[in-house]
């Protein structure tokens, strides 16, 4: 038997394990029982056979990094080694286990339910990313039961935060953990034919905005800040056209453009009533990075704009914070590396593979930036992605797992 065909006959065991992922609650922020799900993984682990460890995240980093009313929530990064007899090289497996929150009415009731229905798996994180979580088990436990060993030594890592961003996850994985891979697998960004090669980047700001309160009977005695961050707001419309004219293409030949998007979160600050002004009003903004874009200089040119449109606005006086950011990356598909993972996407799916950059970021960029390893991401995807009805079809969720095994034993490095 092939480890293909065992993963073939075992999608129960599959199903099993991601209902298991999907029914602890790893809602972050704050960061929920990831105690729990790492001691589970852990256990899941061992029981394969994979040399584990858990890392507890100091508490004094915790708490310099978290904000106050994240203190009491523990961060854990699980790692995870499979040895293959006198392998030189090592490939490194990552997902991250937390999840965004949930709203709204879902299908089957409980958004962590896990429901299976017409070849498709229901709930948060199923398909970001805890179904790639799954595959990967699976895939493990198929090279063992048909007695397959790897090409390369194999490293797995399962961490936390990615959804905020990453600090004390895949972060501190590649500063302090004890890791030496020659090649990174970040399972998520590529799905289907798709091999992701790299992503776009983030820059989140906080724009505050000061105005002056007084009572709703005499707004000419006061400063509105809301009048003045909807005129700040509208006098972004250019630096959005000028955006639009930047454009950079992909391997597969599609063209990014880098984007703002504005007021994710937005409010009116402390002391608010319906008959005062308004003193305080702040609103987000998520400007994604192109590949080919610097950081620092986009946030500078951000700053810059926002500074001048608050010029133009009569009274308007603002404070800009950046909240984070997460760093674009691209690495151009020549590496031998990238052409195992699209033979063996090629192979599993009978289609043949491409190569993709993804719009939204996820951890490729430490092992690309700060370890200067090749790096893809692949995974098993799914529909509505922190999204009421967030689903993974079953049939991708074993392809990936025949792929992930494929990539182990076809690979030497």
């Amino acid at each position: 038997m092939t480890p293909a065909d065992f993963i073939d006959r075992h999608p129960a065991e599959l199903l099993g394990r991601l209902q298991q992922l999907v029914g602890t609650v790893t809602v972050n922020p704050p960061g929920e029982n990831y105690d729990r799900v790492t001691a589970w993984l852990v256990r899941e682990m061992e029981a394969l056979g994979i040399r584990t460890r858990r890392f507890t995240i100091p508490g004094p980093l915790l708490r310099r990094t978290l904000p106050p009313e994240q203190h009491g929530f523990p961060r854990y990064n699980v790692l995870g080694r499979i040895a293959a007899p006198g392998a030189r090289k090592t490939v490194h497996f990552n997902a991250h286990y937390d999840v965004v929150p949930v709203s709204g009415k879902w299908k089957h009731g409980s958004p962590f339910s896990g429901a299976v229905e017409d070849g498709w798996i229901y709930g948060r994180g199923t398909a970001d990313m805890k179904g790639s979580i799954a595959s990967l088990l699976l895939a493990v436990q198929a090279l063992r039961a048909t007695r397959t060993v790897p090409k390369m030594n194999v490293e797995i890592s399962f961490t936390a935060d990615e959804e905020t961003d990453s600090e004390l996850g895949t972060g501190w994985l590649v500063r302090h953990a004890p890791i030496r891979p020659d090649y990174a697998v970040v399972m998520e960004g590529g799905e289907g034919r798709a091999v992701c090669c790299g992503h776009n980047g983030t820059l989140w700001l906080e724009v505050e905005v000061h105005g002056r309160p007084a009572h709703g009977s005499t707004p000419e005695k006061g400063i509105n800040a809301l009048e003045k961050m909807s005129a700040l707001v509208r006098a972004l419309d250019g630096y959005k056209r000028t955006l639009a004219t930047r454009t950079w293409k992909s391997p597969e030949g599609r063209l990014h453009r880098p984007t703002v998007n504005l007021g994710g979160v937005f409010h009116c600050g402390e002391g608010a009533k319906i008959n005062t002004v308004p003193a305080h009003a702040s609103f987000t903004i998520d400007r994604r990075v192109l590949p080919l874009e610097n950081h620092a200089t986009a946030e500078r040119e951000l700053r810059a704009v926002l500074a001048a449109a608050a010029r133009t606005i009569p009274q308007c006086r603002i404070t800009v914070k950046k909240v984070s950011e997460n760093f674009a990356c691209f690495s151009t598909p020549t590496h031998p590396f990238f052409a195992a993972m699209a033979g063996c996407v090629t192979r599993v799916r009978k289609e043949k593979a491409r190569f993709n950059v993804s719009t939204g970021f996820n951890d490729m960029h430490f092992f690309s930036h700060h370890l200067k390893i090749p790096t893809l991401g692949y995974g098993p995807g799914g529909r509505d992605y922190h999204a009421i009805d967030e689903r993974a079809e079953v049939k991708e969720l074993l392809a990936s797992a025949k792929i992930y095994a494929e990539l182990m034993t076809t690979f030497g490095g």
